[in-house]
């Protein structure tokens, strides 16, 4: 039987990053179980899409949720970032 996962790996990483800001790519990679390369693929299309703003401190990265984003999803069509995330990660709706 095919495994799948009910979250595409652009919304693994996302979560991910809503819980640790300031994790390295390296620690997405391992925690999403996928390529570093494709952690760095991800991250540059939630930063083109809005979902989340990348900050430069030393010589890491921190990173934003934009919990105004308008999801762009047929079926969540006007749905904002911040209240699919606090849907999904209660505990982090205030940090939001």
């Amino acid at each position: 039987m095919a495994e799948w996962s009910l979250f595409t790996n652009h919304a693994n990483v996302l979560l991910a990053i809503t819980r640790n800001p300031d994790i390295r790519l390296r620690e997405l990679a391992a925690e999403v179980g996928i390529s570093e390369r494709a952690v760095k693929r991800i991250v540059a299309d939630l930063e083109r899409a809005g979902y989340l703003q990348r900050e430069r401190h030393g010589r890491r990265n921190h990173y934003n949720i934009n919990p105004d984003a308008t999801v762009a999803s047929p079926v969540a069509r006007g749905l904002h970032l911040g209240a699919l995330v606090a849907a999904l990660l209660p505990m982090l709706a205030q940090t939001l």
